[in-house]
């Protein structure tokens, strides 16, 4: 998709181009057509500037607010969290920001809700920031499109391939924008390995190595006392009762990622964790953002020592370690290409500055993973990871792991998004409760 972003559209362009994008029936948002922009200002003016309300405000969520924030086009109108102290901590690092702007008001009118239900029953908020724990992702992102809220999710985008598609359905039923946070699409390096890919320049792709990390683990850990000011039961939401370790929810003096991610209860563990950015860049890179492999089978000791996918062009990826931590390895018929964080290699190296002509293929341009979204917000266009990009690779990654805990060869149809094995397709979807879940 080219990038289709343009910050002078006048009224006619901007319904043309909704129309287009969304169908003709939809929403416009109070701050797309009011206010003006002061020239020579990185800040908007009040009437013009979006109302984020925040799902969640651990450490990602207190680093996606200063991301947000530092745009200059946004204020952050309500937050919702279930741990107190986290909550607190989040409103402190806010504060900061807006003393920086005044017209954005006082961060201390910023409500806190727990229930994240009232926050997205507020007029004050246009779109929300998703950045909990991946067992609420779909129950909340499916209720923000109900609500009439564009979306912005945290990867990887669903626990099971049922949620993800319950996701995509909701942002198209109610003409939501959706953005994933897989930011690595707007980084250079791996727009660069793309184009190169995409253009031939290692020959005709043959085999992929991808290395992240192991498959989940079952939630086995004791039980300790639930912390003053966390609402365990709203943290667990749709899930089965659990005891509470702080392995799930740390206390705000120890700075660091929550455990959560290595359980199948609330994650996916390495595969889905950095899975959901290794495995995207190689779904953009085949130009498969809207399908996946046919087939995944799990290591069987023998001739196959990994987890091995298989696109329907023959193409092979296995999921296995190698000298390259977090990234991913394309072997093609004229050469290699290696791509993870500040980091590209190839093996003609004159090919990692090479310059992308005007008249080669190109994929869709983002510099800033924020502002496409603010920007497609405005534009009501498709962002540079639209949810259908982000089901479609955290697919391949809970495929992945079906796999694994199957120990079997399956054939996969992305169309359907079924498999040829019963005991398989039960693992697709999982149980959800009745008070915080949704109908998969």
């Amino acid at each position: 998709m080219k990038n289709k972003h343009n910050d002078g559209l006048n009224r006619r362009d901007f319904l043309s181009k909704a129309s287009l994008a969304f169908g003709s029936i939809m929403i416009v948002p109070r701050h797309v057509l009011g206010g003006k922009r002061p020239d020579g200002s990185s800040y908007l003016a009040p009437s013009d500037v979006l109302n984020l309300g925040f799902i969640g405000t651990g450490k990602q969520g207190r680093g996606l607010s200063n991301s947000f924030l530092s745009t200059g086009q946004v204020r952050i109108s309500a937050i919702s969290e279930v741990y107190q102290a986290k909550a607190n901590l989040f409103l402190d690092r806010v504060k900061e920001n807006y003393a920086k702007n005044p017209t954005w008001g006082a961060y201390s009118t910023i409500p806190v809700y727990q229930d994240y239900r009232e926050l997205l029953a507020s007029k004050n908020v246009d779109a929300v920031v998703i950045a909990t724990p991946d067992h609420w992702h779909a129950a909340m992102a499916v209720r923000a499109a109900e609500a009439g809220k564009d979306i912005y999710c945290e990867k990887p985008l669903s626990l099971t391939v049922k949620e993800g598609r319950a996701m995509v359905n909701a942002a198209r039923k109610h003409k939501r924008v959706f953005q994933t946070g897989s930011m690595q699409r707007s980084w250079p390096e791996f727009r660069q390995a793309v184009e190169l890919i995409r253009n031939g320049y290692i020959g005709e792709i043959k085999s992929i190595k991808v290395n992240v990390g192991p498959p989940p683990e079952a939630y086995r850990l004791p039980a300790q006392s639930i912390p003053e000011g966390l609402d365990f039961e709203k943290w667990l939401g749709p899930n089965e009762a659990v005891a509470f370790n702080s392995e799930l929810a740390p206390p705000i003096t120890q700075d660091v990622f929550p455990n959560w991610r290595k359980y199948k209860e609330f994650g996916g563990g390495g595969m889905t964790d950095w899975g959901a950015h290794m495995f995207d860049i190689v779904q953009w890179a085949l130009d498969m953002d809207q399908s996946g492999p046919v087939k995944v089978s799990a290591p069987n000791g023998k001739d196959q020592p990994y987890l091995t996918y298989t696109y329907a062009n023959g193409i092979t990826m296995t999921h296995q370690t190698w000298e390259w931590n977090s990234g991913v390895e394309f072997v093609g018929t004229e050469g290699t290409l290696r791509s993870a964080r500040k980091k590209l290699e190839t093996s003609k190296p004159e090919l990692k500055d090479r310059v992308i002509g005007p008249n080669e293929k190109h994929v869709y341009k983002s510099e800033n993973h924020y502002i496409d979204f603010i920007q497609a917000i405005r534009n009501r266009t498709m962002p540079i990871c639209d949810v259908e990009v982000g089901h479609r690779t955290a697919s391949v990654c809970n495929i992945g792991n079906i796999a694994y805990a199957v120990n079997k060869s399956l054939e996969w149809n992305p169309k359907t998004e079924k498999f040829n094995d019963a005991e398989a397709n039960a693992l697709l979807g999982r149980k959800l409760n009745k008070t915080w879940g949704i109908k998969l």
